[in-house]
C-alpha cells in the first residue's frame, strides 16, 4: 500500500489509474460527439433537404440510396460502426422527408404517418438489439416531429400550413403573418411552453443515471429530441423576421 503514496502521503497515479482515466475521457468524447452529430443530422433537412426536395424531389429521394450505402459501409468496420448506425437512423428520416415534402407537403394530416415510415423496422431492430444508436436517433427525431405537429394542431395552424404549401413563396407573407399572430396569443405561448417542457423532460430523462449516460444510444436519442427546440426556434425566428 505504501507504494501508492508519495512522501507527502498523496496518492500516486498508477498506470492502471491513467488507463482508466483515458478510457473515461475517450468515452466522454464519444458521447459528446454522438450528441453533437445527432443535433447536426436533425438540423440538416432545414438547411439542405428542404429547398432541395421542393425543386428536385426525385434527386432527394435517390440520395436515400446513397445514405443507405454509406451507412452500410461504415457499419462494416468496427471503428466506424457507431457512425454507420447513426447514419442509418438519419436515412429513414431523409427518406420520409423526401416523400412527404416532395409530393405530399400540402397534406398536413399525413405528415406524421409518412415520417413514421421507418418506425416498424426501428422497433424491430431494437427488439433484436440491432443498430441501437440509429434506431433511437430516428425515434427521437420522430418524437420531436410529433410534438411539433401537436403544437400545430393545438394552435390551429394546420389551415395556414396548407395555404403556405399551395401558394408561391412571394405570396406567403400574409399567411405567415396570420400564423404568427396565433402563435403570439396567450394560448399559443402556453402551448409552446408546454411543448418545450415536454421536449426537455423527454430529452434529458435518459441521461439521468450514470449507467444511462455511458450508453451511446441514449445520447443519440437525447440529441435528436432536444435539437427539435433549436430547429423549431429557427423557424419561429425566421417567420418573425419575415
Amino acid at each position: 500500500m505504501s507504494s501508492l503514496y508519495n512522501s507527502k502521503s498523496e496518492p500516486v497515479k498508477t498506470g492502471s489509474h491513467y488507463l482508466l482515466l483515458s478510457r473515461q475521457k475517450i468515452r466522454l468524447s464519444k458521447t459528446q460527439a454522438i450528441f453533437a452529430a445527432a443535433v447536426f443530422l436533425v438540423s440538416v433537412p432545414v438547411f439542405f433537404q428542404a429547398p432541395l426536395v421542393r425543386q428536385l424531389p426525385i434527386l432527394s429521394l435517390a440520395m436515400t440510396g446513397g445514405w443507405a450505402g454509406l451507412s452500410y459501409w461504415l457499419m462494416s468496420y468496427p471503428a466506424t460502426r457507431i457512425w454507420g448506425e447513426l447514419l442509418t437512423g438519419f436515412t429513414w428520416s431523409w427518406l420520409a422527408g423526401s416523400i412527404y415534402w416532395g409530393w405530399l407537403r400540402w397534406q398536413p394530416y399525413v405528415h406524421l404517418p409518412i415520417e413514421a415510415i421507418g418506425l416498424p423496422l426501428a422497433l424491430w431492430g431494437l427488439w433484436r438489439n440491432h443498430c441501437k444508436v440509429g434506431n433511437w436517433f430516428y425515434i427521437g427525431s420522430l418524437f420531436g416531429t410529433a410534438v411539433t405537429d401537436a403544437y400545430f394542431y393545438a394552435v390551429n395552424l394546420i389551415p395556414h400550413w396548407r395555404q403556405i404549401m399551395q401558394v408561391e413563396p412571394e405570396l406567403a407573407l400574409p399567411i405567415f403573418q396570420s400564423a404568427i399572430a396565433k402563435v403570439q396569443t396567450p394560448w399559443g405561448v402556453i402551448c409552446a411552453i408546454v411543448g418545450v417542457f415536454v421536449l426537455v423532460a423527454v430529452g434529458v430523462f435518459p441521461l439521468q443515471s450514470q449507467k444511462n449516460r455511458s450508453a451511446l444510444h441514449h445520447w443519440a436519442f437525447s440529441g435528436a429530441v432536444l435539437s427539435t427546440i433549436f430547429v423549431d426556434g429557427l423557424f419561429w425566428l425566421a417567420a418573425c423576421i419575415t
